[in-house]
């Protein structure tokens, strides 16, 4: 049974918005393995750094990745950590999160997947097995709803996932349901934030739909991660890296537009470079606060 997301369409819609949208913009992911040749001569890499480049194109890519794991070795030094990702798609940064946060003292115990879109799940499966690796488990479900007991997690993560959750003020509340008490929720909120009293512009809606792109004020994700019990809330400015960084991503894309029309096909190309450009207006322009938050699960009293 289907329940209703509060507020919001119910997942039944959401799973076939999110999948059709994601279809058209990779569909080589659906084949991933007659892909991964060209994903592994184009990038250097046949392991996860290179095949993050499957589901990562379309916004902050491995550097968000980076800067997410950064934050959470600093925060458990040597700890090995029980983590898991909201909105984790075909699950390239899943894999890469793994490995990056083994590469320190402490290791990974677990790294939880959880994505809405059954398909995807099912790529990802798919790819973790081949890669051979018992750290990664994905889970099919509603990130509002997600089958894992409390306080299971050390670590949330969301690597740029907010703005493909209709309700986000649940999901943050289920974060930190499966947070233990001073666990932390890390995201990258890439397109996900507007300014107060601004909204995004046409261009951007052209390729980021309303049905499938969700914008929070970000008063009110403050609010929101509050009302969840998340105590200490940083805000991390990142509009200047993130100008730069989409400057950079579109020159790649310039400069190698045939290796990735290989890969991917044109349209899903030109939809990429699209959607990179009218993000950067939107940061530009002060109508989108790309940012990365942190906050923790409020200690057991």
């Amino acid at each position: 049974m289907v329940t209703p997301l509060p507020g919001g369409p119910d997942a039944t819609e959401q799973t076939r918005v999110q999948h059709r949208y994601h279809r058209e913009l990779f569909p080589a992911l659906h084949d991933w393995e007659r892909t991964e040749a060209s994903i592994i001569e184009f990038t250097g890499e046949s392991g996860p750094k290179g095949l993050l480049g499957l589901d990562q194109m379309g916004h902050f890519g491995p550097q968000g990745c980076d800067l997410v794991t950064r934050h959470v070795r600093t925060a458990f030094p040597g700890v090995a950590l029980t983590a898991g990702e909201l909105g984790s798609g075909f699950g390239g940064a899943l894999r890469y999160m793994a490995d990056a946060l083994a590469a320190g003292d402490g290791g990974v115990t677990r790294m939880y997947g959880i994505d809405l879109v059954p398909e995807h799940c099912t790529v990802s499966r798919r790819i973790t097995a081949a890669q051979g690796r018992t750290d990664v488990t994905e889970i099919c479900a509603d990130a509002t709803e997600v089958p894992l007991p409390d306080g299971t997690l050390d670590v949330v993560v969301v690597t740029g996932s907010m703005p493909h959750f209709p309700c986000p003020g649940a999901v943050l509340r289920e974060a930190a349901r499966l947070l233990r008490p001073g666990g932390l929720l890390v995201a990258t909120e890439e397109v996900s934030l507007a300014a107060r009293g601004r909204e995004p512009s046409d261009p951007f809606r052209e390729v980021h739909p309303r049905d499938v792109f969700f914008v929070t004020p970000l008063p009110d994700r403050l609010e929101q991660l509050r009302a969840a019990g998340f105590v200490d809330v940083v805000r991390e400015d990142l509009r200047d890296w993130a100008v730069a960084l989409l400057a950079d991503r579109l020159k790649v894309v310039r400069l190698f537009r045939g290796s990735l029309a290989t890969i991917y096909g044109e349209e899903p190309v030109d939809l990429i470079r699209r959607t990179l450009t009218t993000a950067r207006e939107e940061f530009l322009a002060g109508r989108l606060l790309p940012s990365l938050l942190t906050a923790r699960r409020a200690e057991a009293a």
